[in-house]
Parts: structure tokens; C-alpha cells; sequence
């Protein structure tokens, strides 16, 4: 019985470097549409069971969606968890090569689940959202400055910036708007979203964006693939708390603000919050676990496609 095949591309502006476990052989290709192409010709010959390349800023994008259309089983993996692994194995010498020969073991060893891409009306929604969230920090990081600063010219140029952030926070809020409302999908899922207690636009629209997996996957995966899943130390006989990560690094703030309001006005997840407390739970614990029910309840109504009930 012939080994499996995995593939690792480490993906930069100008080139992709590809290797292939357990031959490995590997190559590096133009990242632009001719090398796309001779790529896709090739890797299909191979066959293999997982081609996976790490998330690089928005380079991997066009990579990812040529090797899905020509029907390769593609991931795109945390370049967090890849580094950790690097580490593990010892490796500390970085070069695009060793990147991608380091992707296709962690890869191999991982298996990552292989899921449809975004379309690209996702894509743009994500874009925007990711957007607007540095917009934001742009314009607190400011009026921080502001507070500090007494030359009044500087303070003149300050006010000057947040306004024009202002502007574009405004008009990317518009975007956003068009881009869920203009379509019928979308709309709906948004509209299933918003009937929760606690769940506003700005959360609903974000996990749309940052979650477009939620609804359809159970209640397990999609807390991991949140990174609000919780994970227990242990070695032995010892055993140490439980913690969260990985997933993906938006959606776990979002959740968090949208529990720290359903904590005060959805009545179901309030009681729930209570109890915890009553039991002695600390109360960053308890808006976590808030944050993960809240979770399950939203995958439960986009996947059932029936609005939030208060019976």
C-alpha cells in the first residue's frame, strides 16, 4: 500500500515553495496565473491526500482558490501552530523552503480537516470587517494621544485623523451593510443572528465574516475552530486548569463582547451566568462559558434556520 501524499506550500509575494512528504521532492513556481497553472497540473498527477499552506496576510488567497478549483483537498493552516510545531521539532533556521517542507510535516502529523473555501462575496465581507476592527484601533490608539498631548498643534492634527478615521469608519459600515443585505443568504442568517438577546450587528455581521462555517458543523468543532473550546494541562497524575486558544484570533473577542452583554439582557444565557457565579466560578470564567453556550445556541439556529425563541 502506497504512503499517503502531503503536500506543504509556503506562499510569499512573488513565489510559492512547494514540498512533497514523505518523497521529499520540491520546487518553487512564479506566484502569478502561469505558475498557478503548471502547479495545479502537477500536484494533480500526484494525487495527494492534503495540500496545506499557511494564512500569509492575504497572499494565500488566489493560491488556495486555484489549487480548490482544480479539485486538490486544500488547508489553510495557522502559521501559529506551525511555528509551535517548528519549534518542537527543533527547527529554528527559517528559509521559504524549510517553511514549506515544515508546513507539509505538521500537515502529515495534524491532518487538518479539509472545508470549502469562502466564495468570494465572504471573502470581501471578511476583508471589510478585518478592516473596520483596524480602523478602530487606529482611531483609540489616537484619541489616546489626544488625552495625553497639551502642543496644540499636534492636538489639532490628532483631531483632525480621528475625524477622517471617523469618515471611513462610517463609510465602511455602509459597505458592510450592502455586502450582508444584498444578499438574500446572508441576510437571513444575519436577521437568525440578531434574534438572539445580545447579539448585535456588529457581532452578528463578524461571525459571518470570521465563522462562515457556523451551522454547519457540531458544537464541538465549531468551539475549537472558535478558539473558545476548553483544553485541560495535565501530565500523569497531576492535572492543572483548563484553558482556551488556537482558532481563530477575531472570533473569540467578538464572542466575549457579545456574552458580556447577553450576561445582562438575554435571560436564558443571565441565568446561566448567575448560577455560575453563585458556585463560587470566577467571573472571567463564567463570561467565557457564557461566550461558548452562546456559541452553540447561534450554530443551533443558523443550522435549524429558526429564530431565537424565548419558550
Amino acid at each position: 500500500m502506497s504512503e499517503q501524499i502531503t503536500i506543504g506550500i509556503d506562499v510569499s509575494k512573488d513565489r510559492l515553495d512547494v514540498h512533497v512528504r514523505p518523497t521529499s521532492q520540491a520546487c518553487t513556481v512564479a506566484r502569478d496565473g502561469a505558475g498557478l497553472a503548471g502547479l495545479c497540473d502537477r500536484l494533480t498527477v500526484l494525487a495527494p491526500a492534503l495540500v496545506a499552506l499557511e494564512a500569509t496576510g492575504g497572499y494565500e488567497t488566489v493560491v488556495a482558490a486555484a489549487l480548490a478549483g482544480a479539485g486538490l483537498p486544500v488547508v489553510v493552516v495557522d502559521p501559529g501552530q506551525v511555528r509551535s510545531f517548528a519549534r518542537a521539532l527543533g527547527k529554528r533556521a527559517r528559509t521559504d523552503p524549510i517553511d514549506a517542507a515544515v508546513i507539509a510535516h505538521f500537515a502529515e502529523a495534524t491532518a487538518p480537516e479539509v472545508r470549502p473555501l469562502p466564495d468570494e462575496a465572504t471573502r470581501l465581507l471578511a476583508d471589510l470587517v478585518a478592516r473596520r476592527r483596524r480602523i478602530i484601533e487606529m482611531a483609540t490608539a489616537e484619541r489616546q494621544r489626544l488625552k495625553r498631548m497639551t502642543i496644540t498643534r499636534v492636538r489639532r492634527s490628532i483631531e483632525r485623523l480621528i475625524r477622517a478615521l471617523e469618515k471611513e469608519l462610517a463609510d465602511l459600515d455602509h459597505d458592510i451593510d450592502d455586502a450582508v443585505r444584498g444578499s438574500p443568504a446572508r441576510r437571513e442568517a444575519e436577521d437568525l443572528l440578531s434574534s438572539v438577546p445580545g447579539v448585535g450587528p456588529v457581532v452578528s455581521r463578524s461571525l459571518l465574516a470570521e465563522l462562515p462555517e457556523l451551522g454547519h458543523l457540531d458544537r464541538k468543532k465549531i468551539a475549537a475552530l472558535a478558539g473558545v473550546a476548553p483544553f485541560t494541562r495535565q501530565s500523569g497524575t497531576w492535572k492543572g486548569r483548563s484553558f482556551i486558544g488556537g482558532g481563530r484570533s477575531a472570533v473569540p473577542t467578538v464572542l466575549f463582547m457579545a456574552a458580556m452583554v447577553a450576561s445582562r439582557h438575554n435571560p436564558l444565557l443571565k441565568a446561566f451566568y448567575q448560577r455560575l457565579l453563585q458556585a463560587g466560578k470566577p467571573k472571567m470564567l463564567a463570561l467565557l462559558a457564557v461566550a461558548r453556550r452562546l456559541l452553540v445556541i447561534l450554530n443551533a439556529i443558523l443550522r435549524d434556520k429558526r429564530p431565537w425563541q424565548t419558550t
